[in-house]
């Protein structure tokens, strides 16, 4: 089983939505996890799908469930038939970790080094079909996680969608799917996946910011990866601040780790948060994520202005998502600042924030060269890479040292290369 600080986490680690999981997957049906970027559903799900207990505590129905994880992450092309060999691929490999029988693990096997080899599409598919057939004969119940599923929003097809529905069908409905997507999955492919065929193939379920209780386990793991000793008013802050955004509360303890002295001033710290360009970044590809609809509902809470029911109606992921609670309370202060501060903000400077020229001296090491995804984050976010950085992080930062190069009438330009990642090359 592969291992991972949440999989000591107490068995009380958000109960209220592993329960609502749990009983859903036992029935057997299907679920779309939707939450705001970055708040936490991979740190939760790794708790479901790794914590020893869990699946006793929860999933304890007498059946043999197969947890199977699939994080989208690992495609590098973000296309159909990667896609599918991929998914054979995470089925294999979990089938093994079974005590299912030799043969039936080579069976399974045969048909995933068949598709590799023929290359075939339709056989791909055919072979998933199969594979998930020979578990449901073997009285397993395979539940699959397709982890940050917005990742193939632009190949979501009929044909496509058709084909994962039908692997419900292949298995006599004793398949789940659990999707994770920072929208609801019918706003991924909306031409596809209408409000009306997603009612009978998936549950939507948001998972909003954690609880206190919930954000001082996740922090006493960050304490121990940096190294901080923190006094309990300091972590007191830190979770509060971070309203119960996983991402908030790394960065900010990543922060507290690169300081040489903390500041003991509550407000004092407060403002070195406010400046990290991390934290800032982490706020523009939150608000970036929502429609201009919820922008303007936010900008107008913010402002004090009023939300009337019907802006209230068109906006109703900003509550259900957890951005907005009780009498329109934004979840964390430090996204509530930079709300505040957007109109305020000039963004046409030509100076290179820490972030960009860290970018830019990386991408100059390596000119004319391909410089690939997972090549930049460790350059730029050595600290994050465990915990995963995001396409819009990288495609942001990319284009504003992009814009400023232009302005600057540099020799040298980016380009970007489909799937791969991007080139400094000269004009």
């Amino acid at each position: 089983m592969q291992t991972s600080t949440e999989a000591i986490y107490p068995i009380a680690f958000r109960n209220k939505d592993l329960l609502y999981l749990a009983s859903r997957l036992k029935q057997r049906d299907s679920v779309g996890l939707v939450g705001m970027k970055r708040v936490g559903i991979s740190n939760f799900l790794r708790f479901f799908l790794y914590h020893e207990e869990v699946k006793k505590k929860y999933l304890g129905d007498g059946e043999k469930h197969l947890l199977i994880p699939v994080d989208l992450n690992d495609l590098v092309e973000r296309d159909v038939y990667p896609f599918w060999i991929l998914l054979l691929k995470r089925i294999v490999d979990r089938a093994f970790t079974t005590d299912l029988s030799d043969g039936v693990k080579k069976e399974i096997r045969k048909l995933f080094t068949e598709s590799i080899q023929l290359k075939d599409h339709f056989y791909t598919v055919d072979s998933v079909q199969k594979a998930l057939g020979i578990l449901v004969k073997a009285d397993v119940l395979p539940t699959i996680f397709l982890l940050r599923f917005d990742r193939l929003n632009h190949v979501i097809t009929p044909e496509f969608y058709g084909n994962l529905q039908r692997l419900k069908d292949a298995s006599q409905q004793k398949l789940s799917f659990v999707f994770t997507s920072f929208r609801p999955l019918y706003e991924l492919a909306p031409q596809v996946i209408t409000k009306a065929s997603l009612s009978v193939f998936a549950h939507t379920m948001y998972l909003q910011p954690g609880e206190a209780q919930d954000m001082e386990t996740i922090l006493v793991t960050f304490i121990k990866q940096y190294g901080l000793k923190l006094s309990a008013e300091l972590k007191k802050w830190l979770i509060d601040w971070s309203g119960g955004h996983v991402q908030y509360l790394q960065l900010m303890a990543i922060k507290l780790r690169e300081l040489k002295h903390i500041p003991a001033d509550k407000n004092e710290l407060y403002e070195v948060f406010l400046g990290s360009e991390d934290i800032a970044l982490m706020s523009e590809e939150l608000y970036a994520s929502l429609s201009e609809t919820e922008q303007k509902a936010l900008i107008k809470i913010i402002n004090q202005t009023g939300v009337d029911s019907e802006l209230k109606s068109q906006a109703q992921y900003l509550w259900n998502s957890g951005i907005l609670y009780d009498n329109n309370h934004i979840f964390s202060p430090l996204f509530g600042e930079y709300i505040r501060k957007l109109s305020h903000e000039k963004t046409n400077g030509h100076d290179f924030t820490r972030k960009e020229h860290t970018l830019l001296t990386f991408l100059e090491s390596k000119v004319g060269e391909l410089c690939e995804r997972d090549e930049i984050i460790a350059a730029v976010w050595p600290d994050q890479a465990e915990a995963g950085v995001s396409d819009w992080a990288i495609d942001r930062l990319v284009s504003r040292v992009r814009a400023k190069l232009k302005k600057q009438n540099s020799q040298f330009e980016i380009v970007t290369v489909i799937t791969r990642g991007y080139k400094l090359v000269r004009k």
